[in-house]
């Protein structure tokens, strides 16, 4: 999936913001190696996925998204992001 940049209000910046996840954290893990999956339990009225990595701090991070279309650019706009603990990333990792 080619992101071109990220769609930002303060309703999603306040939701990813609330697990202390920051914005630039969050952008940033879409440069770095991740695993993007659909998100089918969850893609009722809008098709979302979820993106899996480390942070550069190592620290590993889960982050909900959908996409959005503009003037031609796919963009991410994230719905939610939280730090994952050990377990759960090496469960998703899989």
């Amino acid at each position: 999936m080619d992101i071109a940049g990220f769609e930002w209000d303060w309703a999603n910046r306040e939701k990813c913001q609330s697990h202390g996840v920051s914005i630039a954290e969050i952008e940033a893990l879409f440069t770095l190696p991740h695993l993007i999956s659909p998100d089918v339990k969850h893609s009722f009225e809008e098709e979302r996925f979820l993106v899996i990595g480390r942070t550069h701090n190592e620290r590993p991070l889960f982050v909900v998204f959908t996409t959005r279309q503009l003037e031609g650019r796919l963009l991410a706009r994230p719905i939610s992001a939280r730090y994952m603990h050990a377990k759960e990333f090496e469960l998703y990792g899989r």
